[in-house]
């Protein structure tokens, strides 16, 4: 039913679409923490930042990466001059394009989650002792579990339907850069309509999947708060 291509491209997709969503974690979770509660007069224009991906055409963001991972970009030329290679068409390119594009569908929900919580727990810990870090780890990471869990998730489902920024970034490449949205329009080219269907249709439904696993999730976790 699937060739070794797909398999090997599916592989290539699960690998982007798993060390993007932890990343994004790792990224997301101080980056939110501070738009929730810093008082910076530059709030406002990173917040903007984050969410420029939302509204950026995804070929505009993967021509700008392109250009500074490339062997003549400010990324790519200074690696270079270093002796390592350049950024573009690797795996490491497509996943440093991934982790920008996907940022704001981690960034926003984790950010949601600590102004729901406010501030009030934090200043509680801080006056029974607590470190600024026992207070992230411990106090903020905890009561946001439910914010977590919906950042993970969009920010990998949102990977698996990348095309554009990996298209631009890494080419091509099997078994280094070619996803399944790209094999998906590599058969539609080269007019095979079954296996368009076929792959069309798994990434259908793994994305439904996804998002009917967390509405579910989100369900359940707000019938427990509901007062008996």
């Amino acid at each position: 039913m699937f060739s070794s291509g797909d398999l090997l491209a599916a592989w290539t997709t699960l690998q982007l679409c798993l060390a993007t969503s932890l990343l994004l974690l790792v990224i997301g979770l101080p980056l939110a923490w501070w738009l929730a509660f810093s008082q910076s007069r530059w709030t406002a224009f990173v917040e903007a930042l984050v969410a420029m991906p939302l509204v950026l055409p995804p070929t505009v963001m993967g021509f700008y990466l392109l250009v500074a991972l490339g062997p003549n970009g400010v990324i790519g030329g200074t690696l270079q001059r270093w002796e390592l290679p350049h950024l573009a068409f690797s795996f490491e390119g497509i996943l440093i394009g991934s982790v920008l594009f996907s940022l704001p569908f981690a960034v926003q929900p984790l950010q949601d989650g600590f102004k729901a919580i406010g501030r009030a727990p934090f200043d509680v810990a801080a006056s029974l002792g607590a470190s600024g870090s026992d207070r992230f780890f411990r106090v903020g990471i905890p009561l946001i579990r439910q914010n977590l869990f919906t950042a993970w998730v969009l920010s990998f489902a949102h990977t698996l339907g990348e095309f554009g920024v990996v298209l631009m970034i890494g080419g091509n490449l099997a078994g280094e850069t070619q996803v399944l949205s790209i094999v998906i329009y590599d058969a539609v080219e080269a007019m095979d309509y079954d296996r368009a269907y076929r792959l069309s249709l798994t990434l259908l439904l793994l994305s439904f999947a996804l998002m009917f696993a967390l509405a579910v999730w989100r369900r359940r976790k707000s019938a427990t708060l509901l007062p008996c």
